[in-house]
């Protein structure tokens, strides 16, 4: 499990340890709180983007005996897909969609052209070169094409300050702001092109994470999730997200990946979203009957101090896989 330190990574980590598998739990950070998981096995690795990663990945499936990879954030994806045919001869499982369709969820530009093409309600967006085709009064979000976890997002509603922020945020974008309830879908889409949903509102959201979440049922918002995953050409666990405007109209604005950072609401609610993940990484059939779920069903989650004190003492110290220390 790559990401241990970001909460999808986190959690997905501590979900499958209840399900009695055993979790190497791998991250860049030697901090990273996943390693205070009890009963995971810590390794330290090089950071995605370090031309070191894949060998010191590849090592340490083979010194444990890895059966399979699970990305827990998004820079992890990249360098993971380029080894797929490395993993695969080794006998390490990774379930990723095409590089299409990885492309689309790790870049929101190509996932609003994608979007477009396919006829789905999508925020407007504007590269930088673009910016002067910005209507007058919009409310805008300037944010990097390629951010995750709310990170180099700002709101703006002056054409001249997103002009401004495209030159301070990497790789920057700018979208028109959308205003309404905001949502998550759950997505598991199973090898034969199959899709469960589970849709939770996301009533406060914290750092781009929701704090105070509660599940739902809409069928149209329902029907756009399903079309977006076709769209993309999405496979294993995903997630999407939108908003429902006051008079019902929906609007997909990104989809990840990856496992979202409020999966627990899913479980709790009844769909063993876990569980039938893992049958399609190790390709067994995903029991779709599983993944139904309750509505109105609530989730509080906070930020928790999980130690403090000297890292060697408390155990924060796990091996380094190639790279220097």
């Amino acid at each position: 499990m790559t990401g241990v330190g970001a909460n999808p990574g986190f959690g997905l980590s501590r979900s499958l340890l209840r399900l009695g598998h055993q979790v190497v739990a791998a991250d860049a950070n030697r901090l990273a709180p996943g390693f205070l998981l009890p009963e995971v096995i810590p390794q330290l690795i090089p950071r995605a983007d370090d031309p070191a990663y894949p060998k010191a990945v590849a090592e340490l499936c083979r010194q444990l005996g890895v059966q399979a990879i699970v990305a827990g954030i998004e820079n992890d994806i990249p360098p993971l897909q380029a080894m797929q045919p490395q993993l695969d001869a080794a006998g390490v499982r990774l379930w990723l969609p095409d590089p299409d369709a990885v492309r689309a969820g790790l870049d929101k530009a190509r996932f609003h052209q994608v979007l477009t093409e396919h006829g789905i309600a999508t925020p407007r967006t504007w590269l930088p070169e673009a910016i002067d085709e910005i209507p007058d009064g919009r409310q805008l979000v300037v944010k990097p094409r390629d951010g995750h976890g709310a990170q180099h997002v700002h709101l703006v509603d002056r054409r001249d300050h997103a002009r401004a922020l495209t030159e301070i945020v990497p790789r920057a974008m700018v979208q028109e702001r959308v205003q309404g309830t905001e949502f998550t879908a759950d997505c598991l889409v199973d090898r034969a092109g199959r899709a469960s949903v589970i849709l939770r509102r996301r009533d406060l959201v914290k750092a781009g994470l929701a704090a105070v979440s509660t599940t739902f049922d809409d069928p149209t918002v329902r029907a756009l999730v399903l079309k977006t995953l076709h769209a993309v050409r999405a496979a294993g666990l995903c997630c999407v997200q939108g908003f429902i405007a006051a008079d019902g109209a929906v609007t997909i604005t990104e989809l990840n990946v990856r496992v979202a950072g409020g999966f627990a609401l899913a479980e709790a609610a009844g769909a063993d979203l876990v569980g039938q993940t893992v049958n399609g990484l190790f390709g067994r059939p995903v029991d779709h009957e599983r993944l139904t779920y309750r509505t109105g069903m609530c989730l509080t989650s906070y930020i928790e101090t999980l130690a403090v004190g000297d890292a060697a003492e408390l155990g924060l110290t796990p091996q380094r896989k190639g790279g220097a220390s």
